[in-house]
């Protein structure tokens, strides 16, 4: 039985302008939340000095943030379906801005790790409610399209625009005004989204938050663990894997015994859904374990400014903005095996010769090559994963299949800055070459997988 919100049902259809005016606020929303991921990374010199945190500390910085969202988008598409879309939206946009505007007054290091959490469980309300806000307002499939095409354009400028807009922030007062700029954000999305257009029917779909919170201690204490034993901390190390083991059994009872299970375990069951979801999180381990470990190296090894490190990173970040629709379209002529393949590639093409330059010590030419590479694989990888794995997915799944990828891409930015970051206590061309080895090897495993 479904229980429908009956002012959602009867409000009259709402005209074209205010569905601009609504999908605005929606896109600026997403804007805000990946515009969290990456606009930290140019400023993590300046808060290590700030608050005299090492480099596990740092770590958290930007973890504590994807643990909390990879884990919460399991569930948070069905948590948008039972209290109602828009709801979910706004109470989330509210809630990241204001966790936003008491980092940038954090006292110190653990302070700022549990806003960061709370953010990041702000920003998996967020997501998926989003979309759904999105089909409400266009019913019909062309208009709808079009809207998703705009939504997630707004993805790619969000990260072209992260690290530029950081090293000009950390320049100008700091690295607290990295999360000053998403307080008006966010109250410009609650402006754009008042009203009965954006208004969602709710249901009676349950969520299981017992295991939803294991799935959040599972990858918060595996987290934990790597970045514990990068550091050499053996027994903190010991102690996490421990509750780790206890977490990963309470989990699988849990999910075993549940009426509404946080994974839907017909997806893992499907060899090409295994494969998309592998690839998805290859991507974001490179991407996110580079924008952690490439701006410490810049700054202290080659002694660049915030802002100058921020623009360095732009060969990285503008196929974000130029190179999806081309996807898009290459992923219509020929679906989305190629554009996956090719982007692995050019992952494995670009963190080589990032490695090499950075063993070397090569000119900042050849790191531009290497991050152009990069930008322009993760770029062609994701888009088309998204086609990939929802259409291998089982019947009637489709939408679990969309809110899965998107939890395994954080928990690959999660492993990436926890692995990558402590392979980078020894060198930054060995992180590098970790997340080389790890496209090349995708690559044969995306490719031996029927479609």
């Amino acid at each position: 039985m479904t229980v429908v919100n009956s002012v959602a049902t009867s409000a009259p259809a709402p005209s074209r302008a205010r569905r601009a005016v609504a999908l605005t606020g929606v896109s600026l929303g997403y804007f805000m939340v990946l515009l969290d991921t990456t606009v930290l990374s140019v400023a993590e010199p300046d808060l290590a000095a700030s608050l005299g945190t090492s480099m596990a500390g740092l770590q958290w910085t930007t973890t504590g943030y994807t643990v909390v969202f990879a884990a919460l988008l399991l569930s948070a598409g069905a948590a948008a379906d039972r209290f109602g879309a828009e709801r979910l939206l706004r109470r989330g946009t509210a809630v990241f801005a204001l966790a936003s505007l008491l980092s940038a007054l954090a006292p110190g290091l653990w302070a700022l790790l549990v806003l960061r959490a709370v953010s990041g469980a702000a920003a998996a309300a967020c997501v998926p409610a989003s979309m759904a806000v999105i089909a409400r307002l266009y019913p019909d499939p062309a208009p709808r399209a079009r809207a998703v095409s705009v939504w997630a354009a707004v993805s790619g400028a969000a990260v072209a625009a992260g690290p530029v807009a950081g090293g000009a922030l950390v320049e100008a007062a700091g690295w607290r005004a990295v999360f000053l700029v998403n307080v008006p954000l966010g109250l410009l999305v609650l402006a754009l989204t008042r009203g009965p257009s954006v208004r969602c029917p709710r249901s009676d779909r349950r969520v299981d938050w017992p295991a939803q919170a294991a799935a959040v201690a599972v990858l918060a204490l595996f987290t934990d663990a790597l970045i514990a034993a990068g550091a050499g901390a053996w027994g903190h190390t010991a102690w996490s894997a421990g509750g780790l083991g206890v977490a990963v059994l309470v989990f699988t009872v849990l999910e075993r015994r549940s009426g509404a299970p946080v994974v839907n375990r017909a997806l893992l069951r499907s060899a090409p859904v295994r494969a998309g979801l592998l690839a998805g999180a290859v991507a974001n381990f490179t991407l996110a374990g580079s924008l952690f470990v490439l701006p410490l190296l810049l700054q202290h090894e080659r002694h660049l400014s915030a802002l100058e490190t921020g623009l360095a990173f732009l060969p990285l970040t503008v196929p974000f903005a130029v190179n999806p629709p081309l996807t898009g379209r290459i992923v219509a002529r020929t679906g989305p095996r190629p554009p996956i393949l090719a982007g692995l590639a050019l992952l494995a093409a670009g963190g080589t010769v990032l490695t090499c330059a950075v063993f070397t010590g090569s000119a900042y030419a050849w790191l531009a090559a290497g991050l152009l590479l990069t930008g322009f694989g993760v770029s062609c990888v994701l888009p088309a994963l998204v086609a990939a794995v929802i259409g291998a997915a089982p019947p009637g799944t489709a939408g679990s299949a969309g809110g899965l990828l998107n939890a395994v891409r954080q928990v690959g930015a999660t492993l990436g800055v926890a692995l990558m970051g402590a392979a980078a206590t020894a060198g930054t061309g060995w992180a590098l070459l970790l997340s080389a080895g790890l496209c090349a090897l995708a690559w044969p495993a995306f490719a031996m997988t029927r479609p």
